[in-house]
Parts: C-alpha cells; sequence; structure tokens
C-alpha cells in the first residue's frame, strides 16, 4: 500500500532531483517517476512547475534569515546574512539558478528578506531605501553563485584557466595576469571579499547618525 504523497515529500523529492539531474532536467514527468507516483498526482499539491519551483527555493533558503547576533555591528549583521544565503544556495546542484527565477514571498523567503531590511532600518536607513538595499545584496549573492556553480559544473581541462590560456593573454599584462589569478583563486574566497566590497560601499551612503552597537556602548563606557 502506497503512503499518502505529502506537499513536503514532492518539495523534498524534487530538491534531490535537482540534486541528481540539475535544473534543466527537472520535470514534473521524472519526479512523478522518483516519487513513484503518476504526474497528476503532483498537480494535487503544485498547479505547474512554477509554483513547485516557488516552494522548492523558499525550502532551500530556509534557516537563512535566523536571529542574527545583536552586538554585531549592521553591516557585519548584512554580511552574516549573505553568507548564509551562499551556503544555503550551495547545498543542492543550480540552487542560484532555481531561486533566482522565482518571485514568490514564501514564508522563508520573507523572513530572510525582513531581517536584512530590519537591520538596515535599525541602522537608520529609510524603509524604502532598506529593502532596496535588501534586494541589491541579495542579487549579488544570487549572480556570485550562479557563476560559482556553473564554474563547478565545467569539465576537467575545460575552466576558466584553460579558456583564458587559449584566449592567447599577453603574460606581460598585469591586469591579464591579474584575471588569470583570478580565475584559478577559490570562489569562496572571492565571494567573501567581494560581499565585503560590496557592503564597504553600502557603508558610505548610510545615515549621518547610524550607529553599530560596540559604537554605542563605547560612547556610554567613555
Amino acid at each position: 500500500m502506497r503512503m499518502l504523497l505529502r506537499r513536503a515529500n514532492v518539495v523534498t523529492g524534487a530538491l534531490d532531483l535537482l540534486d541528481a539531474e540539475g535544473l534543466g532536467g527537472l520535470t514534473m514527468r521524472k519526479l512523478g517517476v522518483a516519487l513513484d507516483v503518476q504526474a497528476g498526482a503532483l498537480y494535487r499539491h503544485f498547479p505547474n512547475k512554477e509554483a513547485l519551483l516557488d516552494a522548492m527555493a523558499d525550502q532551500l533558503l530556509e534557516g537563512v534569515g535566523a536571529p542574527l547576533p545583536s552586538d554585531l555591528p549592521w553591516a557585519d549583521q548584512l554580511e552574516l546574512l549573505g553568507e548564509r544565503m551562499h551556503t544555503a544556495l550551495l547545498s543542492r546542484r543550480d540552487g542560484a539558478r532555481m531561486v533566482s527565477g522565482t518571485f514568490a514571498p514564501g514564508r522563508h523567503t520573507m523572513i530572510a528578506s525582513r531581517r536584512a531590511a530590519q537591520v538596515l532600518a535599525e541602522a537608520g536607513f529609510p524603509p524604502n531605501r532598506a529593502w532596496e538595499i535588501t534586494f541589491a545584496v541579495f542579487y549579488f549573492v544570487l549572480g556570485h553563485t550562479i557563476e560559482e556553480q556553473a564554474q563547478s559544473r565545467m569539465p576537467a581541462g575545460d575552466d576558466w584557466t584553460a579558456r583564458l590560456e587559449a584566449a592567447g593573454l599577453d603574460t606581460h599584462d598585469p591586469l591579464a595576469m591579474g584575471l588569470k589569478t583570478l580565475a584559478a583563486a577559490d570562489p569562496g574566497r572571492r565571494f567573501s571579499y567581494g560581499l565585503r566590497v560590496f557592503l564597504s560601499g553600502v557603508r558610505q551612503h548610510a545615515p549621518a547618525d547610524a550607529a553599530d552597537p560596540h559604537e554605542a556602548e563605547t560612547t556610554r563606557d567613555s
């Protein structure tokens, strides 16, 4: 006797199929086969593939918006959120591509977004700017991770370094050599550095009265 197919089982099965087949290989028919059900049974939980992808993306972001250490400066809190999101996206094959193709305010998605916007609002940014910056940070995370995951799937011997060498870079050009070094660098390190640079720019637009928790403590103790 088959067990009752639940919505949560469908989402979990779809994420497992994403790992196995990639985003291009994820179809309702294949998912039905993997779950040993008729494809029609899936539509009782999700009216179409887009609705399923929305649910998968939201599930992938579970935990990203968990509470942040209150003693961290606001920019460091945003950095931690960005690192959490990066880790979550990398946890599944094509995770960043999948999330970038959805635009649904699911529970976990909204918790993460609201957490970032709240950090910025408490730092003194107007609500509209807080949300604009939140989306900009998340776009950076998504874009970098899409490229990172694509790079990790390149076949052996056909990576960025090999392609740059084939392009005939001038070995005496310091910018060309810098690009070659960048191509061979650890993508996680590149991500963390890029995120810090991005947030340094956000600091330049912070309201004049924006204060970090540790700065407030120093002022009171002085």
